[in-house]
């Protein structure tokens, strides 16, 4: 059986766990995705159809658009999620788990090109089958791997509720993401377990100890996960 979780090891001696996403939940997304784009691509015709040869050439370079630079938009700018990711719980994420940048959301999708050969994502789907974290050939790349958003979260069942709080520094997109982690798997740890983790991040909860360090790196998730 293949282990959808996968640990990642943050510098500072935290770990984070990433679901992977396996080929159903990722057809499940594209099939959303391309439900879209083919409506977007049929809207055109009828609206540039009477505007002649200049016609003919913005509606084929917004088909390209459309067709081409829609998930790299999307997944650049969008947390690493195309509106059918979105609806699917879903996300883009380097195989550290730090969000997607433009450079690996176009790479990604270039190479795109060759995992659907020889039809229907032929190249795409076996390569991912044989791959132990799920990726295409555009994900091996790139270095990415498509994760369930919500896994960790789903599995919280008893972290209190905290309203957001700044972070008193600044924080890179991995320690962001570790803040997140913590946040969204407080509920499925003791209560002293929470704690000692919390305590780690000195310069986020000062002088606090036990559930009040919890409770101050729970709040800066809280306050992270609003500006998402």
């Amino acid at each position: 059986m293949i282990d959808t979780l996968r640990p990642v090891s943050l510098p500072e001696g935290a770990e984070i766990t990433l679901r992977l996403a396996g080929p159903v939940a990722r057809a499940r997304a594209w099939s959303i995705d391309f439900g879209i784009r083919a409506m977007a691509m049929m809207s055109l015709p009828p609206l540039l159809q009477h505007f002649g040869d200049a016609g003919l050439g913005v509606m084929t370079i917004l088909w390209f658009a459309i067709s081409t630079l829609y998930p790299v938009f999307f997944e650049a700018l969008w947390n690493g999620a195309t509106p059918g990711k979105r609806v699917c719980h879903l996300a883009v994420v380097h195989a550290d788990g730090t969000p997607v940048g433009w450079s690996a959301a176009l790479l990604r999708n270039i190479v795109r090109i060759a995992d659907t050969f020889p039809v229907g994502y032929a190249v795409g789907f076996t390569v991912m089958l044989f791959d132990p974290q799920f990726r295409r050939l555009g994900d091996l790349a790139a270095g990415t791997v498509v994760i369930h958003r919500d896994s960790l979260a789903a599995r919280a069942t008893s972290a209190p509720e905290v309203p957001g709080l700044a972070s008193p520094v600044a924080l890179s997109a991995l320690e962001q993401r570790a803040v997140l982690d913590f946040g969204e798997r407080r509920g499925t740890w003791s209560h002293e377990r929470a704690a000692e983790l919390a305590e780690t991040a000195g310069p986020l909860v000062g002088n606090l100890h036990g559930d009040a360090a919890a409770d101050r790196i729970s709040a800066i998730a809280a306050f992270l996960r609003g500006r998402r």
